[in-house]
């Protein structure tokens, strides 16, 4: 605008821009301290209704009590117009890996902006593009996506990053976070959610309890999408048998929906053969893996059998296996004879490897699918539409390996337990738990086993809302996924504490 317009002119027209959906484009704000945000105004619709939303992105600066800067984390704020802060819920929202972005959360399902994709998920070909999301949860909720340090633009810059690069450095930035957050944009009245997608899940059940525990921080919800919540029912290392028979079901889903079961099961409902394969699973498959070498050939054969049954895989490749199939062997054997692997992050995807022998796949196409169109167009959203111009890397998947479980040395990490222990200390706290039939990365079965091993009394127990889809770990780039994803959601937040 030229400098002789009227302030009164140029008000009256940022504001017929931002009426009109169009980023306002502002000057860099330094908000205190030399910490970097800028702020646009925008619009979109959900559920018919006209929602009127501001934008702050940028960095929050963690630091000593010296002041010196340790890192900056960056994030993106959405805060809808008009409505009381005292009674609007915020929530921190991001993904796992541990060392991913919160891209996928964020242009998924969540955030007001999404990839599009056709309604099975599969990415449309470049340019590409985002769209409106319809089914955003910024009707419900104000909404803070969060990059741990080293992926996204978060950086540690006054200490070595390796710092944040475990479970305990991981849980206390974010903690520290939050807090300055909630400090510097006045939401401390605020009911206050975590949803956590994958590795994301297990810093949100880690957070509960810490948050309680070290910065009297008391949550309304968890949201925990895809979960991971005791590593021991999800790695099947020798001699830990557990994941083998939690992973059962997940295979039967896959098998279900590639067709390479049996007509029986074909003809009835994925959940009705489900059920069946996680009884088996629980009984008859768990006894044998408990049994070994005790196990009779008679009874092991039975099993084979019912394996084959249940997977759609030969069951002499289970008796080569002492009744043991690893997830990897499984995403190449299962179409194996179609010339194609299945996915990890989504079964319902297939791929061409180099050549049809060999035990394991090349890549994952459930990953390669959504790989480019996320990474294309958070760069392009955050530059164009946000007016965040940086240079830097983007860091997807940033370097954060070796991941430091020091912790738990020896064991297994299990933060179900501290989601236990902030779920008694705070009767108000209540935790969504989605998983996706699909999904190998996390399968359902594992987080219904972790859920149920928590051992929740029943008036704890009931405010947990169990929730699975027809897709994969990612399950709202599914639309019909995504459309019950949003219902459950708000019914989730609807809830009266």
């Amino acid at each position: 605008m030229k400098q002789g317009f009227l302030i009164l002119v140029l008000l009256l027209s940022l504001n017929s821009i931002a009426q009109k959906g169009v980023p306002v484009p502002v000057k860099e704000e330094v908000i205190p301290a030399g910490v970097k945000v800028v702020k646009s105004s925008h619009k979109v619709t959900i559920g018919g209704k006209l929602i009127n939303y501001q934008v702050q992105t940028g960095y929050l600066e963690l630091k000593a009590d010296t002041g010196k800067v340790l890192s900056k984390i960056f994030f993106t704020y959405y805060k809808k117009d008009g409505d009381d802060d005292a009674k609007r819920p915020v929530t921190f929202t991001f993904n796992g890996g541990p060392g991913s972005a919160s891209l996928w959360l964020h242009m998924g399902g969540v955030g007001p902006k999404r990839v599009a994709l056709d309604d099975e998920g599969n990415a449309l070909a470049a340019p590409h593009k985002i769209i409106e999301n319809e089914y955003s949860w910024l009707d419900k909720t104000d909404l803070v996506f969060i990059d741990p340090v080293s992926t996204g633009l978060s950086r540690a810059v006054g200490e070595p990053a390796s710092n944040y690069h475990g479970f305990e450095g991981d849980i206390k930035s974010f903690g520290n976070f939050i807090q300055h957050f909630l400090s510097r944009y006045e939401r401390w009245a605020s009911p206050k959610y975590l949803a956590g997608e994958s590795y994301g899940t297990t810093r949100a059940a880690g957070l509960s309890k810490h948050l309680q525990d070290a910065h009297r921080i008391y949550l309304d919800g968890v949201i925990l999408i895809s979960a991971v919540l005791n590593f021991g029912t999800n790695d099947g290392a020798i001699g830990n048998d557990l994941p083998r028979a939690l992973y059962i079901p997940s295979y039967t889903a896959a098998a279900w929906y590639h067709k390479k079961l049996s007509s029986e099961l074909l003809n009835k409902p994925l959940k009705e053969v489900l059920k069946s394969s996680e009884e088996f699973a629980l009984g008859e498959y768990a006894s044998a893996l408990l049994k070994g070498g005790w196990l009779s050939e008679s009874d092991k054969n039975k099993v084979a059998e019912k394996l084959a049954y249940f997977t759609g895989i030969d069951k002499n490749f289970y008796l080569l296996g002492n009744l043991r199939i690893d997830e990897n062997r499984f995403y190449k054997e299962l179409r194996r004879k179609d010339g194609l692997s299945i996915g990890r992050l989504d079964a319902r995807f297939t791929g061409r490897n180099f050549d049809d022998a060999g035990e394991y796949v090349d890549f994952d196409p459930s990953f390669a699918n959504i790989d480019g169109p996320f990474t294309a167009t958070i760069n392009d959203y955050l530059q164009k539409e946000l007016n965040w111009k940086d240079e830097k890397t983007y860091n997807v998947f940033g370097n954060v390996y070796p991941w430091d479980y020091s912790n738990v040395q020896n064991k297994y990490l299990n933060v179900a337990e501290s989601l236990r222990d902030a779920m008694a200390k705070n009767p108000h706290l209540k935790v969504y738990l989605g998983a996706g039939y699909y999904d190998f990365a996390t399968p359902y079965f594992t987080a219904m086993y972790d859920l149920e091993h928590m051992f929740l009394r029943p008036e704890q127990r009931s405010r947990v809302k169990v929730h699975t889809y027809e897709s994969g770990h990612m399950y709202y780039i599914h639309k019909p996924s995504l459309i019950q994803f949003k219902k459950d959601i708000d019914a989730f937040y609807d809830l009266k504490n």
